[in-house]
């Protein structure tokens, strides 16, 4: 094994030295990056800032166990793009602040900073500042994004109206089985540390959990297509938590289609392995940040053949409530049973 370097022998500054070297600023609105006090940012004229923040906590977000630093650095950037992305803006800086383990190396930080710096370059997003400091719990991981939007612009949870069509992107459910699959090794591991996890039949619903992405692609493409949705969320709680998010912003009701939700053919394995209900994990499981959207109806022809956006369903008036649609035809109030962050 290598030497690795405690981080007590670099210190703060020669840690942020050190992930400084690996940065390149590519926005045209980033006049002064990291190394002063405050970076020095100028958006365009005509143009609003959108700002979103997410904390990752070690324990509560994601268990290193079976998560890799670099992995972990990327979907931190990408958790945080895809909220600037459910506001229909373009991401363009971050900040990051992270609080770290004595337990950790040099090393380490810099894998995740990797992770961090991979996820800046796929998302065209320049890093200029944050936080560093030392933790005597666990990871701790603070991560600002800013975007920008045409002023007046920015798409809204509140913008729905009754008939306007419920569109989701992707496909659902597939990060909740990954963590169902990791979850189901590191229990084996655990109970006998001789064995070796089986891990290679799963891999798409292991990138999905360890590496998601954010919809940038889809946001870009919605434009080219001349469409703006008329209120959007990305789905980090689960779709049926946030389709009742847009319903309490919009005041409107739902009606989802059980036959229209999107599951990937491994997604749905996986569901049938786990001896797990595929609507249930479609619903419930949380993390696949995709985007979920609607539009008027009048924009149906030009969504209807995209290959990556379903239309799930539409909504209505607020007096109908939210409702999942079986085949049968049978209406059954939607409930948010996704990730509850205080769980203990």
């Amino acid at each position: 094994m290598s030497d690795v370097t405690p981080l007590d022998k670099v210190g703060e500054f020669g840690l942020i030295r050190r992930i400084q070297q690996t940065v390149q600023l590519h926005q045209p609105s980033t006049i002064l990056g990291i190394g002063d006090d405050a970076a020095i940012l100028a958006p365009t004229a005509g143009q609003e800032v959108v700002v979103s923040t997410d904390l990752l906590v070690e324990g509560v977000h994601f268990d290193l166990t079976f998560c890799p630093l670099k992995h972990l650095g990327y979907k931190a950037v990408a958790v945080n793009v895809s909220d600037v992305a459910a506001m229909n803006a373009l991401p363009t800086q971050i900040v990051v602040a992270l609080s770290v383990p004595s337990r950790f190396s040099v090393e380490a930080v810099e894998e995740l900073y990797e992770g961090i710096r991979l996820a800046c370059e796929a998302y065209n997003v320049d890093l200029v500042g944050g936080d560093t400091t030392g933790s005597r719990s666990g990871l701790t991981i603070g991560i600002t994004a800013l975007g920008t939007a045409e002023a007046g612009k920015a798409v809204r949870r509140s913008g729905a109206g009754p008939n306007d069509l419920l569109c989701v992107t992707g496909d659902l459910g597939g990060a909740y089985l990954g963590l169902q699959v990791l979850e189901r090794e590191k229990q084996a591991w655990q109970a006998d540390p001789e064995t070796q996890p089986e891990l290679s039949k799963y891999p798409y619903v292991l990138q999905r959990q360890l590496r998601p992405e954010a919809r940038m692609d889809v946001v870009h493409e919605l434009r080219d297509l001349g469409v703006v949705p008329t209120s959007m969320i990305d789905i980090s709680d689960g779709l049926a938590s946030e389709v009742l998010h847009l319903c309490a912003a919009s005041g409107t009701g739902a009606r989802v289609f059980t036959e229209n939700l999107p599951i990937a053919n491994p997604t749905l394995e996986v569901a049938e392995e786990f001896n797990l209900d595929p609507i249930m994990c479609m619903l419930n499981g949380g993390e696949d940040y995709e985007l979920l959207f609607t539009v008027p109806l009048s924009a149906h022809d030009k969504i209807k053949n995209h290959p990556d956006i379903t239309i799930i369903g539409h909504m209505v008036e607020k007096s109908e409530g939210a409702n999942l649609i079986t085949k049968a035809g049978q209406p059954v109030p939607l409930r948010a049973q996704g990730f509850n962050h205080f769980d203990h």
